[in-house]
């Protein structure tokens, strides 16, 4: 598709491990499919969980880099360019939307991992320009759910919305021999925020950790949980919700991807 709709879409990817690009598997296969799904976006704003730093920030560079923020895969993988263009001029769009939030043009990151080896399936041609927007780790989860609405107003601009992180993210229990398992607890701490986006609760999501001791095990970290509060406060109350690879892997790795369109 190359017109643009009224509104772009917000989605959340369950990205999982950086050796996903190197798959065919369900969660790749819809990815090499999503982008038939919707119009061609002026530019992609991502959050990914692994810029997670001090300050609200956003790639300013014409040319980005590609980052590979990871150890132990095959060496192909080092190897791996996503040459899409960044845009000053989206950049700008976002710092001065996010005001009140300080936040900075930043020309020292790219395309990490959580971005571009989602996108290198999404869009191969690496033909859409993106910016990536930083997770401010000093801030409280109203914060980022609160910048996500403001993130809104760019969808009706013709901009995508893409966070890039994982519901359960819990490494440190993952069962390396046993991909396609499933921890109960995971499965109930993802019912419950799949619930919360069904029903338009967000404020269930915003504050998970209500969900009790599961909630802990699910997100020991909150890196790849908070890119999911941006998309959900970009949310439109016309939005339609849909649910997709709805599936743990290792027991304790999350890969739902939920789009709002």
């Amino acid at each position: 598709m190359s017109e643009l709709n009224t509104i772009m879409p917000a989605i959340f990817i369950g990205h999982g491990s950086p050796g996903n690009i190197l798959e065919n598997n369900p969660a790749t296969q819809m990815w090499d499919n999503l982008a038939s799904e919707f119009s061609t976006p002026k530019g992609i704003v991502c959050v990914s969980a692994h810029w997670y730093i001090d300050k609200t920030a956003v790639t300013a560079n014409e040319n980005p880099r590609t980052i590979h923020d990871f150890g132990g895969f095959p060496p192909a993988m080092y190897e791996m360019q996503y040459p899409a263009p960044g845009s000053v001029e989206l950049a700008n769009k976002v710092v001065s939307l996010l005001v009140e939030e300080d936040a900075s043009l930043d020309t020292s990151w790219g395309f990490d991992h959580g971005t571009w080896c989602v996108l290198s399936k999404v869009y191969p041609k690496a033909d859409i320009p993106v910016v990536q927007l930083s997770i401010d780790r000093t801030q409280n989860n109203e914060y980022h759910f609160n910048i996500g609405k403001k993130l809104a107003a760019l969808r009706e601009q013709g901009y995508l919305i893409l966070g890039s992180g994982n519901i359960v993210h819990n490494l440190g229990v993952m069962n390396w021999n046993a991909r396609n398992t499933t921890y109960p607890w995971a499965q109930r701490f993802g019912d419950y925020i799949r619930n919360a986006v069904t029903n338009n609760t967000p404020e269930h999501a915003v504050d998970y950790l209500a969900f009790g001791p599961e909630a802990q095990q699910a997100v020991p970290s909150p890196d790849h949980y908070l890119p999911l509060l941006y998309v959900l406060g970009a949310r439109q109350p016309t939005d339609n919700v849909t649910f997709k690879s709805q599936y743990c892997e290792y027991g304790s790795l999350d890969m739902t991807t939920i789009i709002l369109q």
